[in-house]
């Protein structure tokens, strides 16, 4: 008798696991609630150590830059041995970085954050790199992309668990930080500084304790290999990997596309907090509402692109959203009052589904041989959180308008519009290429 559950030759199963895949899913709030917390953590630093928009932005350089280094590493681990023991390493890393925070805040040195900050981040590398590709593949092939668009639904509800803790736990009542800071003496400054900064271990605290509980779970689940059975006999080898994806022209234009979404996406949510600050009469636990709102937004952005894309193709769904998204961040960047708020907060409705299709699409361009590697290398596009966040700072700090810096994330856009273009424009040369075959036979 066939089992219930069975693995095909391409890797993929004939059915997926339901407890395994909802277990699964359960990793992507993990790191959406560490990646929302950033945002909590860039508004306190930038106070607390009187840092410029580019200096405070290094936080997310930190965070994502330990994504770029690790993913390779995490896909040879994936690769030699299996998807589970590097969900398993990440965990146990990312325990290691919140625990870091405990000395951090203490030392009360930028620096000493930053590193905790990238030791959490390695972890998290290995979960991403692990668990976006697998939890393609833990199903059926034609099913890959929705699936990964459902667990990655997951993310917002951590992402706004993390402000909420960041809102409670980290902020306090009261006047702004600037305002409070603006009327003390040395003495009293420094003494507010170190009580502010050991906040910024409580949310962490909280976070060990269920990442244990997680990863005891992951150890005593039993998971499929979901690996294709030519990999396991003849594995091609790193060099031949690299030069197979430099000659793949659509694998390239998906990894620029997921460098600048991520870098746009980390870029809006790192100054949306900050904008409200700037724009309006409000203190900081008080801006971080228009986060929870934000995360909200971006939920339901995924929930509606779901629904959307089970009817019409996802290349048209996904133009559509870039094109209401460039038009957002330019009522951002020249409405100047408060309203341009609520622009950065709805901009998040239309963030939702990009990673997911971007990343699927990006994943069915290379063979089957091919796909941990190339996977680490689309999680390594990351890496573009580390950049156009710190750009955007930059350009803030040079023009002295936070509101015209939102237009680096809107020249993202138009870039993630015009690849979904090209990629709606390819699926119909080949559809088109494959009727003529078939009336030719």
């Amino acid at each position: 008798m066939q089992p219930i559950t069975a693995q095909q030759p391409d890797g993929y199963l004939n059915k997926t696991p339901l407890f395994q895949f909802i277990l699964l899913s359960c990793l992507f709030p993990l790191w959406g609630c560490a990646a929302s917390l950033n945002d909590i953590l860039i508004t306190q630093f930038k106070s607390v150590f009187a840092l410029s928009d580019f200096a405070s932005a290094l936080v997310q350089s930190a965070f994502y830059g330990g994504y770029f280094l690790i993913a390779i590493p995490a896909s040879l681990v994936i690769r030699k041995a299996s998807y589970k023991l590097a969900i398993l390493m990440g965990l146990a890393l990312y325990i290691v970085g919140c625990v870091l925070f405990y000395p951090a805040s203490h030392m009360a040195t930028y620096t000493m954050f930053l590193a905790a900050i990238f030791a959490i981040a390695i972890g998290l590398s290995f979960l991403e790199t692990a668990a976006n590709t697998y939890s393609s593949m833990i199903g059926r092939r034609e099913h890959a992309t929705l699936r990964l668009n459902i667990s990655q639904t997951f993310y917002p509800v951590g992402a706004l668990m993390g402000i909420v803790l960041g809102k409670y736990l980290v902020f306090q009542e009261g006047d702004s930080l600037h305002s409070q800071m603006a009327a003390m003496n040395p003495e009293q400054l420094h003494a507010f500084r170190l009580s502010m900064l050991e906040h910024t271990l409580e949310p962490y605290k909280y976070l060990v304790m269920v990442l244990v509980v997680v990863m005891v779970l992951f150890m005593f689940t039993r998971y499929p290999h979901c690996k294709p059975e030519s990999n396991r006999t003849s594995l091609p080898s790193l060099s031949e990997t690299f030069r197979y994806l430099a000659t793949n022209r659509r694998f390239k234009r998906g990894i620029v596309a997921q460098f600048l979404y991520v870098g746009m996406q980390v870029a809006v949510w790192s100054f949306t907090i900050r904008l409200a600050l700037n724009l309006g009469a409000v203190n900081e636990r008080h801006a971080s509402n228009f986060m929870i709102y934000s995360f909200i937004c971006f939920f339901l952005g995924k929930f509606i692109a779901n629904f959307l894309m089970a009817r019409f193709r996802a290349e048209k769904v996904l133009i559509a959203y870039s094109v209401l998204g460039v038009l957002t961040l330019l009522y951002v960047m020249l409405v100047p009052d408060f309203t341009a708020v609520y622009a950065a907060v709805f901009v998040s409705c239309l963030f939702g589904p990009c990673w997911a299709t971007i990343y699927a699409n990006t994943l069915a361009t290379v063979e089957n041989k091919y796909t941990e590697v190339a996977g680490a290398f689309i999680v390594m596009a990351i890496v573009g959180a580390a950049f156009i966040p710190a750009l955007q700072g930059l350009v803030s700090d040079h023009l002295g308008s936070m509101q015209l810096a939102f237009g680096v994330s809107l020249l993202c856009f138009v870039w993630v519009g015009c690849y979904f273009w090209g990629e709606l424009r390819h699926n119909k040369l080949r559809r088109a290429s494959g009727q003529l075959a078939q009336e030719a036979l």
